[in-house]
């Protein structure tokens, strides 16, 4: 059983409680299988325009 509050906690009083464990973190960054540029995963490269060793996308240059 849990302690029954004695006052309504406001929206702000809450999300600031809240707010503590929120924290921005670095997208994850894995290699291409093809070209070997970083990408993010499960994603077609923007630099080869490979997926899975596969051409997806023809990247002009």
């Amino acid at each position: 059983m849990s302690i029954c509050p004695k006052n309504k906690s406001s929206r702000a009083r809450r999300d600031k409680r809240r707010a503590a464990n929120f924290k921005m973190s670095a997208p994850t960054l894995v290699k291409c299988s093809k070209c070997g540029a970083l990408m993010m995963p499960h994603r077609v490269c923007k630099a080869c325009g490979a997926y899975n060793k596969k051409e997806i996308i023809a990247v002009g240059e």
